[in-house]
This record gives structure tokens, sequence and C-alpha cells, in this order.
């Protein structure tokens, strides 16, 4: 490989790292939304995969049966996640080709 090579493929790379910073961003402001118990529990989170907000209707709060309501936060709060990664390969893989890259999302 050649000189000129190797510098093309560098700033190759070095595109693809500040297009996926940018991508990072904007996953920052983009969230995903959930629901448990027929809309009884809402969870969201956002690309970055952090909950950032939980709603939970007080129709909801029984309680002689906390475990219904813990199994609706679970259930609502792994599939806002589920959600959020999903986002955020399919936004990291139309920088990568598709690539997947271990560590990176």
């Amino acid at each position: 490989m050649g000189f000129g090579n190797m510098q093309k493929m560098l700033k190759q790379v070095q595109k693809i790292q500040a297009e996926m910073a940018r991508i990072q961003e904007e996953l920052a402001g983009k969230t995903v939304e959930t629901t448990a118990g027929g809309g009884a529990v809402r969870a969201v989170a956002n690309g970055q995969l952090e909950l950032v907000e939980i709603k939970v209707d007080p129709a909801a709060i029984d309680p002689e049966d906390p475990e219904l309501l813990e199994d609706l936060l679970l259930a609502a709060v792994n599939e806002a996640l589920r959600k959020a990664r999903e986002m955020v390969a399919e936004e990291m893989g139309k920088v990568t080709g598709g690539l997947k890259i271990p560590g990176l999302f």
C-alpha cells in the first residue's frame, strides 16, 4: 500500500468518525416511547440509551399487588431500551454501511 493510499484511507476514517460523532449528537435528542399494561406504564428512552421519562397511571398502582406494577415497569423500560438500541444501530448502520463494529452500538 502506497503512502497516497494510506492518506486517502485515513481521510476516509476521519470522515466516518466525524459523521458518527454527528449522529451520536443527534441521537441524544431523539427518543422512542413504549407502553405496557395497555398504556398503564409509559417509558421513554433516548438515543444514548438513557431512560428519560416514566409515567405511571395512578390506576395501575395497587398496594395489594406491587409486583404487577414492577412487572409493567420492567416491560416498558426493557422495550424502550430495545427500541433505542435498534434506532442507534439503524442510524449508525447508515454511516458504516451495515458493518457491525463491536463496542460501537
